[in-house]
């Protein structure tokens, strides 16, 4: 039997896809996805969506799962067609908020152990919601009221939810992930991260667990080389359990924590992510159609869109002293290549693809088309800021700063000024280099697309929601359900599934 998986606070699935990835034969999973509770609905849809797709053997998904993400099938038909294996989805992925009305302990509790069954060995996984945490997110809290809101925040303590899981169901291996902002979170002017691992060492005290006999303790292991002091033989100093995801052949420079926890009584030492030769941004999304970005607040069209980007060949600045020659002749290169026969792209696009790396987990030969591939509409002046910014990191091999800007492509904010002055937040038109590993793809890319420019200066735009998703490394044939601003959150809030899938066989040699 696969080994049983439930898993906390679970996005749309990304830790899940890792683990239900690795595969005992050609049609057995080592792992199966028991239960997942996400307390967003559009998270849980796609949740859903991917739930259903796993109840059929690697492979042997039916036809119509591909005509729904076609477009041709609707989600009601293709569940239909399939009543078995769509009520299973359902008893699998929960919509319900952990420590809400719609998941009291009670009846969590029950709906775990009927997932379970009689089976000991199985893993706990997932993270708590981290907006409380990032260290974006704290920097604006300046002291008094917000110093007392920011303290007694209750997403701090969505992790006890996690926590009184294991003191109560005692998984044998469990994994929690969270961003790197939480090492210097403070609570009260206490790091808070310091309370999490004591928790997590001895769950059942920190709950107040009412189970009888003594309770478990928990070995806190991080998964990558490290020469950090051992701290009490329980684990390691707080630092080691980042893991750059870079080294890990994701293209992408997400740094997250991630603390692999083992019972006591399992005595297995468990191995190390191996690294492996880097992932670039061009590795993974060349291959993906070329699109157009959009106008927005006025007519759209190929032409118009064309002529747009081309005023920027008679601005002024462009022909003086302050823009770099290199820039200066790759924007007028650009000018002339500008095609008005590019699309915008579509909730799906024809033409299968593959790309340079990872084309084994990225591709499926099932599927002719891209899901989520369409662009964003912007403003006038962004694309030319856009332009600018692509073709200034293609000639310099760095993306601007707001001080590389001409003066009349700098954006008329308040706070421009500021961060010409403090440097603070001044890269705020980051091009994504086509050479090296994205930065961080998080949830704020469904707000603006300025942080997430292609590297392209010839499709003028920030990326699309497949892009992000490959940079992320869902595999195609993963549709995030919801509105764009939706699907563009989703993404952002997971977990890298070629990365879990990596730690998802340490967990299985672990409990072996």
């Amino acid at each position: 039997m696969p080994i049983p998986v439930i898993d906390l606070f679970a996005g749309p699935g990304g830790l899940g896809e890792g683990f239900s990835s690795i595969l005992r034969t050609a049609s057995e999973r080592v792992f199966k996805i028991k239960l997942s509770v996400e307390m967003d609905a559009h998270a849980h849809r796609t949740l859903e969506l991917r739930a259903f797709l796993r109840e059929f053997a690697p492979g042997k998904a039916p036809d119509g799962y591909y005509d729904y993400l076609a477009g041709k099938l609707s989600r009601e038909d293709l569940f239909a067609r399939h009543p078995k294996e769509a009520i299973n989805a359902a008893q699998e992925a929960w919509h319900a908020e952990l420590g809400g009305n719609s998941a009291p302990e009670e009846v969590l509790d029950k709906r775990i152990m009927e997932a379970l069954g009689k089976t000991a060995n199985w893993v706990l996984i997932g993270g708590p919601p981290c907006q409380a945490y990032s260290l974006v997110g704290r920097s604006r809290v300046i002291g008094g009221e917000g110093r007392e809101k920011y303290d007694s925040d209750p997403r701090h303590h969505l992790y006890k939810h996690y926590l009184r899981i294991i003191a109560v169901h005692r998984p044998p291996v469990f994994v929690m992930e969270n961003v790197k902002g939480l090492l210097s979170a403070k609570v009260k002017h206490e790091r808070l991260f310091d309370h999490i691992l004591d928790d997590l060492r001895n769950p059942g005290n920190a709950v107040n667990s009412t189970r009888k006999g003594k309770e478990d303790e928990y070995r806190l292991m991080p998964l990558v080389a490290t020469e950090g002091e051992l701290l009490g033989g329980f684990g390691y100093v707080p630092e080691d359990f980042i893991i750059r995801s870079e080294r890990f052949g994701i293209p992408q420079a997400r740094h997250r924590l991630i603390i692999l926890g083992v019972r006591s009584d399992v005595a297995t030492q468990p191995d190390l992510l191996e690294e492996s030769p880097l992932a670039t941004v061009e590795n993974v999304i060349s291959d993906l159609p070329r699109l157009r970005s959009g106008l927005s607040k006025e007519p759209d069209s190929p032409e118009a869109w064309r002529q747009a980007v081309q005023e920027l060949g008679d601005a002024a600045w462009l022909k003086k002293d302050g823009v770099p020659p290199a820039v200066r002749e790759e924007i007028l290169s650009v000018l002339k290549r500008l095609s008005s026969s590019l699309g915008r792209g579509n909730a799906y696009v024809v033409g299968a693809t593959k790309p340079k790396r990872h084309a084994d987990w990225f591709y499926d030969p099932r599927l002719p088309g891209i899901c989520n591939h369409e662009t964003r509409g912007h403003i006038r002046k962004d694309l030319h800021r856009y332009l600018f910014a692509a073709a200034f990191a293609k000639a310099q091999g760095r993306s601007p700063l707001l001080e590389d800007l001409p003066n009349q492509l700098l954006p008329k904010h308040e706070n421009v000024q500021e961060a010409l002055k403090e440097t603070k937040f001044n890269d705020r038109f980051r091009v994504q280099l086509a050479g090296r590993p994205s930065t961080t793809v998080v949830s704020h890319i469904s707000k603006d697309g300025h942080y997430y420019i292609h590297y392209d200066p010839t499709q003028c735009r920030s990326l699309t929601v497949r892009e992000a998703a490959r940079l992320q490394t869902f595999p195609d044939n993963y549709l995030f359900e919801g509105n764009r601003t939706e699907q563009y959150k989703q993404v952002g809030n997971a977990v890298p599934p070629l990365l879990a899938r990596q730690i998802a066989k340490i967990v299985a040699d672990l409990l072996k």
